[in-house]
């Protein structure tokens, strides 16, 4: 097995020879190669901004849910404990208590995807855009906003931007106070 083994490694490190001197000698297709890469590493890295975003909503949805889960088992151990119903309301806390334990898993993990996705956003930030003028024989550049050539861009316009502010604020506002529950 080694004797093939030896084999396949002479053989890749002989292509890589032949392509480094092709490269070498072909310095236009060495700037496309690496333009190439470059727009690949960034559609990665956008899917990935992506995924984040979904699995981050995800999160927030789950912890929302448990807020409201939490609060209405908060009622029905206040209704027990009015009713003299001690034993049932005990139950009722502990449950409040793994749920609470839930969210705070929960709370971590949402935390986790932040963090990955801002290390994506500064490794997006820091990427050079690809050159935009092209050279002889290619087309336009491909737009790094994901929309497809010859598609509209979105518009950015002051009632959107409000409404995504708000909805940022909303979601910061409902996060904080299940914190407030949370450490209670």
């Amino acid at each position: 097995m080694s004797g093939s083994s030896n084999w396949l490694d002479e053989l890749e490190a002989r292509l890589d020879r032949q392509l480094e001197s092709f490269l070498k000698s072909n310095p236009q297709q060495e700037a496309l190669l690496a333009e190439q890469q470059a727009r690949e590493r960034q559609q990665g890295l956008r899917r990935q901004r992506l995924d984040l975003k979904q699995e981050a909503e995800l999160q927030r949805q789950g912890l929302l849910r448990l807020a409201s889960e939490i609060r209405s088992w908060q009622e029905r151990v206040q209704r027990a404990r009015s009713a003299g119903a001690d034993a049932l309301a005990d139950r009722a806390e502990a449950h409040i208590n793994e749920l609470m334990e839930q969210g705070r898993c929960r709370w971590e993990t949402l935390a986790e995807v932040g963090q990955r996705f801002s290390a994506v956003e500064v490794e997006l930030r820091t990427m050079a855009p690809p050159p935009s003028a092209p050279g002889p024989g290619q087309g336009p550049p491909a737009p790094t906003d994901g929309t497809a050539p010859g598609q509209a861009k979105p518009e950015s316009t002051p009632q959107a931007d409000l409404e995504s502010e708000w909805a940022d604020f909303e979601n910061h506002q409902d996060l904080q106070e299940l914190r407030r529950q949370m450490q209670r």
